[in-house]
């Protein structure tokens, strides 16, 4: 299979990052919407989570293909997200975004998304090494943990603009999880960044809040759909443990969640499937291999890189072409075109090809 995916996986890779350029998912002010709905012809509204991953997105693709346009594309979504979108009053990033009056989003903030749109402002100052993008970065940092944390709880949502908890909900987004340890790793990377230690604490604190509460997130809920939500979420955590992979802790958590995500993910496929869920699945297992965690596991690997190219929109007529569906219920695709699922697919079969030509070397910054 290897050998006649390989050409394909370039012209994935191309289709997705014409997608993110010309397709209309990145509004004019420069923000990105949540998704599109394939069923209305138009946009959700601007995202900031998104964005931040839109940013990431199009670094990364920046980088694989040299192409001036992507990096042109990151430059206008992260100054978005720095002169529009960022509550100075609040010191917050909101969730949403609308400039109309008589239409505004509601007033909360997300650590989760904040987290997402720090990594993307860290990932376009690396490339680019515009402090504007580190200052507001390192700035949102400390408000981040200021706002969220509590002793040992990381509250996911606050109230605009007073910086009041939310109480926690019944969807595992509204509520306190080791997934947010995804989120967290802007800490660590902007430790790195700035030379901050405070960051770095922020961090391992995070990471030993996540440890303890993973036993109790897979499968948390009864309804086959919802496991399949929170296999999305759960993919985070195990995302957010690849910097500290060498830790005998983490690597075992790393093998003991990968198992568990690929045996209930493949279990629950014939009723519910999500595309980002197989290409987290496929990154975390190619830099478990090369982090020497776990040995790669190429039979299922190769499923899953087939699985991911059943998602993607290859009709060159359609404007979204290059887009990935975002879901799939009983063999029909959920009308979303999904940012988010179309930046992590792009990666995983990216990072395969790498694989296969021996260029993959587990770096866990690179990851969206």
């Amino acid at each position: 299979m290897t050998e006649h995916i390989l050409p394909q996986i370039a012209d994935s890779l191309g289709l997705a990052g014409a997608w993110f350029l010309s397709s209309g998912i990145q509004e004019p002010e420069g923000g990105v919407a949540r998704y599109y709905h394939s069923d209305t012809g138009v946009n959700a509204r601007i995202s900031t989570e998104i964005t931040g991953y839109a940013v990431s997105a199009l670094v990364y693709l920046a980088a694989k293909t040299s192409c001036p346009d992507y990096l042109g594309a990151s430059l206008k979504a992260a100054r978005f997200l720095t002169r529009e979108a960022w509550d100075s009053a609040a010191s917050q990033f909101p969730f949403e975004y609308s400039s109309s009056k008589s239409d505004p989003p509601q007033p909360l903030a997300y650590f989760f998304d904040t987290g997402i749109i720090l990594r993307g402002l860290l990932a376009v100052w690396r490339a680019t090494g515009r402090n504007e993008f580190l200052h507001r970065a390192a700035e949102a940092g400390h408000a981040m943990h200021a706002g969220f944390v509590r002793g040992h709880v990381i509250h996911p949502v606050l109230n605009l603009p007073d910086g009041s908890p939310v109480p926690h909900g019944e969807s595992w987004s509204r509520n306190p999880g080791c997934y947010q340890l995804k989120a967290a790793l802007a800490w660590r990377e902007l430790g790195e960044a700035t030379g901050d230690p405070s960051f770095a604490g922020y961090y391992e604190h995070a990471l030993q809040i996540a440890l303890r509460q993973e036993n109790d997130f897979l499968p948390g809920v009864s309804g086959r759909e919802r496991v399949v939500d929170r296999l999305h979420a759960y993919c985070y955590f195990l995302e957010g443990l690849l910097p500290e992979a060498p830790r005998q802790e983490c690597a075992e958590a790393l093998r003991r969640g990968i198992a568990k995500v690929a045996r209930l993910a493949r279990e629950i496929r014939p009723v519910f499937e999500r595309s980002d869920v197989w290409a987290q699945l496929l990154r975390v297992r190619l830099f478990a291999d090369a982090l020497g965690v776990l040995k790669l596991d190429s039979a299922s690997a190769e499923e899953e890189v087939e699985l991911l190219f059943s998602f993607q929109l290859q009709e060159p007529e359609d404007s979204m072409c290059g887009g990935f569906w975002f879901g799939r219920k009983q063999e029909r695709m959920l009308p979303f075109v999904n940012p988010v699922s179309t930046a992590f697919a792009l990666q995983a079969l990216q990072m395969w090809r790498e694989v296969h030509d021996g260029q993959f070397h587990g770096n866990s910054g690179e990851l969206i």
